[in-house]
């Protein structure tokens, strides 16, 4: 499966699992360490990745960001592990 880069690049996280520039990648399996509700909130965005898919409300189609659901969550940016800008 298509490998994804999440990579914290704002905000804080109120359970002290992740801080800006914490990078996490996906393919066929979980990342150790990503706390549940922030792998949650992105999965949908993975897959959309994955599966060849774009978002048409982005200025750069292959790239997206997403927020943790928690208090003061922080927010990562999707995109394809191989994405060159």
């Amino acid at each position: 499966m298509k490998k994804v880069s999440c990579k914290v690049v704002a905000g804080r996280c109120n359970q002290g699992f992740h801080k800006v520039g914490d990078e996490y990648v996906v393919g066929d399996l979980t990342p150790e360490g990503i706390c549940t509700s922030a792998f949650a909130s992105i999965f949908p965005l993975i897959l959309t990745i994955q599966t060849g898919g774009a978002f048409f409300w982005e200025k750069d189609k292959q790239v997206t960001r997403a927020a943790c659901p928690d208090d003061d969550g922080v927010i990562f940016e999707i995109r394809p592990l191989d994405y060159k800008p």
